[in-house]
């Protein structure tokens, strides 16, 4: 069994951002957390978009889960985008996207 997201982030948003607590979008986002997607954009909706040295040391330690990187291969198909407009979207590296293309057969 894996994290309880949901708890992580009640316990985050009751400690740090008593604000928030009532914003219904960051609610709804919290019941349907599924993927490391959802986790990245409820990250954002709490802390906000993150300067670029935070940003890029921590886009090093993400680790995306098989349902997740059939998702992205899914919007990108379905958005008809390169490999390049991908990973602008999801803030990763091209070749990372090329990488999944070759081993799903997308």
């Amino acid at each position: 069994m894996g994290p309880n997201y949901k708890q992580i982030y009640t316990d985050i948003i009751e400690e740090k951002f008593p604000n928030k607590a009532d914003d219904f979008k960051i609610i709804r986002r919290i019941e349907a957390i599924n993927s490391v997607i959802d986790i990245i954009a409820l990250n954002t909706l709490i802390f906000g978009e993150q300067e670029f040295s935070i940003h890029c040391r921590n886009q090093k330690l993400r680790s995306y889960d098989h349902q997740s990187i059939v998702n992205i291969l899914e919007y990108q198909k379905k958005n008809r985008l390169n490999n390049t407009e991908t990973a602008n979207h999801f803030s990763m590296s091209r070749n990372t996207i090329s990488k999944w293309k070759r081993i799903f057969k997308v």
